[in-house]
């Protein structure tokens, strides 16, 4: 069987097709679209015997794709994990430098997820992982204007009205960053302790508006994001999210995982 391609001007009957590949992999849980058509350019991905070297290939219902090697299973119904990510593991399927991944610290039942945003190498605490790539994208929307809370220790003599006025809004190094809402828990000698709450997210945030600041993180731990919470889990574990909780706070998946269970 041929690999279906189509130019991307193609009309929207060329979608009845299938899908495009790359939103194939992402509602398996295999990677987001930016990285599957990376995917795609390093080789790694085939369909029915052949490689697939075009973004522009759809993807039907009983297609067989592999993915380095391994066959990729069909979507399941969508599901959503709360993950304590310790320190020291990276947030992607393939590290060029080959560092502890947080994929590869799960448990081998689990099927293939993708994280919700990103945690740095050095940065810990909730993680939302899915199977779903609809559903990831649609938990980054900024319109959504989540709120993402964090405990921070910082490195440094902290100014109290320095770190009020955050929440106005904040340039450093040419950046601007939108409101942060930052206040000192405790202090211990050199060390102090900061709850930072946020909505924008830019990458590494946190850690840059700080060292504008002239303070150093040596801890960040993600508390929560939106309306999903850390809570009691321990580094390394994780726990599934109810469907009606998922249902409740998406009320746009609701319909669609519905469908899918009736399968």
């Amino acid at each position: 069987m041929s690999v279906r391609m189509t130019d991307p001007s193609a009309s929207s009957s060329d979608t009845q097709r299938g899908e495009r590949i790359a939103k194939a992999l992402a509602r398996r849980g295999v990677a987001s679209r930016r990285d599957a058509e990376r995917m795609i350019d390093e080789g790694r991905i085939s369909l029915n015997g052949h490689a697939v070297t075009h973004p522009a290939t759809f993807v039907q219902e009983h297609d067989i794709l592999i993915v380095d090697g391994k066959p990729v299973d069909p979507p399941q119904h969508t599901r959503l994990w709360r993950y304590h990510k310790p320190s020291g593991l990276v947030t992607t399927h393939h590290d060029p430098e080959e560092r502890p991944t947080v994929f590869n610290s799960l448990p081998k039942a689990m099927p293939r997820v993708i994280s919700v945003g990103r945690l740095d190498l050095n940065s810990e605490g909730l993680l939302l992982l899915t199977n779903d790539g609809a559903l990831a994208r649609e938990l980054e929307l900024p319109s959504r204007q989540w709120m993402r809370r964090y405990r921070v220790r910082v490195f440094g003599v902290v100014d109290e009205k320095r770190l009020a006025q955050l929440a106005k809004g904040s340039t450093f190094d040419g950046v601007r960053y939108g409101p942060i809402d930052a206040t000192l828990d405790s202090t211990k000698g050199d060390n102090s302790w900061l709850t930072v709450s946020l909505r924008e997210g830019k990458n590494r945030e946190i850690r840059r508006v700080m060292m504008g600041l002239n303070l150093h993180v040596s801890r960040l731990i993600r508390l929560s994001y939106g309306p999903f919470i850390l809570g009691p889990l321990k580094a390394r574990e994780l726990e599934e999210v109810p469907s009606r909780v998922l249902a409740d706070q998406i009320p746009s998946f609701s319909d669609k995982m519905t469908k899918a269970k009736r399968r």
